[in-house]
């Protein structure tokens, strides 16, 4: 019975829309033509019609709303436009403030009306080669209509009279995956509003949970394998960020795996800035969750380091000083050699900015709580690191700043301190005698 009726509402089976789908495609707007070939006309107000009559006239008014404009000519239909404009404002009034409205016969034109309007083929860029982080995007021209339509999607949703077990006959897989699908739209407008949408289905069709996490995870594996384009991944991580907080303990082997799977291997992409403060958000909360996953996260994190890209480095130091903030002291034993041999190699970046994010970590009161607790070992990790930059690096504030960290290093453990220092100038002293004696010998 379900899928008869999502048959009935699915905009695509509407044979104008195929054909024009077939069609090229205008860049810059959603909808490439009219479907209509008369003007709209204005139906009576819903406040001042008797409330006997009310829930056909509210029907009509879907039924009028479902007609969609082509918004790339800004001079046509304007009569009509300006009808449907007025009417979806009247709708996102009527279904805010009254109550009792939202019967059964209701809902099927509801969500017809909404599909009509948003699921549609996403316009391709007009900026072939587009890059997010320094071009702007390209604003979806139907907004004006688009934007109320969202609007009265999520009253409808979080309206008090609101059924899920009757919308789950309309609200079902098919549309949850055209939903996803519009998270690729180029206008973060739209982004935002879907965002806010899933998430209240998320909440409302818990038969729908497992379906909308794994639809997801195929998004992200399409984009770290296959694609490295999607629009939305910021959106969908931050969806993800709310439903990881909810996951109930111990956690499910399906949501470890993803963890691992999926969320670590985000840290690849190029686009990463884009996503990364969502993406380190909801690492945390799985290591708040479950500090068992801290090694395998920390050392999956190590193992997607950047190599060449200082603005990523900068981004994985700023999310391992997130993780190191809930680490657990019996969890820190178990990185901290792979992990300070990383700081290592950070704090002797030649680029100032990776170099002074490594070395901000010893401001970080809970960090230097741990380090004290296993000076020895991770003195010997850093020292030759620090002490060859203090007398080397280019760059007077890393200098100082290297300074501070000995200081510490050297109030912690100054016996310890004395003997590496003895034991590194040696070193270098043989080092330059051997050099020496090359060179003679050359």
């Amino acid at each position: 019975m379900a899928g008869k009726l999502v048959d009935k509402i699915d905009p695509f089976k509407n044979k104008a829309l195929i054909k024009s789908r077939k069609q090229k495609r205008s860049q810059g707007s959603s909808h490439y033509r009219s479907q209509i070939s008369s003007e709209l006309t204005p139906l009576p107000q819903l406040k001042d019609t008797p409330a006997s009559e009310q829930q056909d006239l509210f029907i009509r008014k879907m039924q009028q709303c479902c007609v969609v404009f082509n918004f790339m000519d800004p001079v046509a239909d304007l009569k009509s436009k300006e009808v449907k404009r007025a009417c979806l404002n009247e709708i996102v009034e009527y279904i805010t403030a009254a109550r009792g409205v939202l019967t059964e016969p209701l809902y099927p034109e509801i969500v017809k009306m909404i599909a009509c309007n948003i699921f549609r083929t996403l316009p391709p860029s007009e900026n072939p080669e587009f890059d997010p982080e320094e071009d702007d995007p390209t604003l979806d021209a139907s907004w004006p209509h688009l934007q109320i339509i969202y609007e009265f999607f999520l009253r409808f949703l979080e309206t008090p009279d609101f059924q899920p077990s009757m919308a789950k006959k309309f609200i079902d897989q098919r549309f949850v995956l055209q939903l996803l699908e519009l998270f690729d739209s180029e206008d973060p407008r739209e982004r935002d509003f879907l965002k806010t949408v899933l998430h209240r289905i998320y909440g409302k069709f818990l038969g729908l949970r497992a379906f909308i996490r794994k639809q997801i995870n195929n998004i992200f594996l399409r984009f770290i394998y296959e694609t490295e384009q999607f629009n939305g991944t910021g959106e969908l991580l931050e969806i993800l960020g709310s439903i990881i907080n909810g996951f109930a303990l111990p956690l499910k082997n399906e949501h470890k795996q993803f963890l691992l799977s999926v969320l670590l291997p985000l840290h690849k992409a190029r686009s990463l800035s884009l996503y990364h403060a969502q993406l380190a958000y909801c690492v945390v909360q799985f290591l708040e969750k479950d500090a068992s996953l801290t090694e395998p996260v920390i050392k999956g994190i190590l193992k997607f380091w950047p190599k060449t890209c200082s603005q990523k480095e900068v981004m994985f130091l700023g999310e391992l000083e997130e993780i190191l903030d809930v680490i657990e002291p019996t969890q820190f034993q178990k990185v901290m050699d792979p992990m300070f041999k990383q700081l290592a190699k950070c704090v002797s970046s030649p680029h100032f900015q990776v170099a002074e994010r490594a070395l901000y970590y010893w401001n970080n009161e809970y960090i230097m709580s741990l380090i004290e607790e296993n000076s020895s070992d991770i003195l010997r990790i850093m020292f030759p690191a620090l002490y060859r930059i203090s007398k080397e690096h280019w760059n007077q504030t890393i200098v100082a700043l290297v300074y501070n960290v000995l200081k510490t290093f050297m109030e912690i453990n100054s016996k310890l301190f004395d003997e590496l220092t003895s034991s590194y100038k040696a070193d270098r002293q043989r080092s330059v005698l051997v050099i020496w004696i090359i060179m003679t010998n050359y």
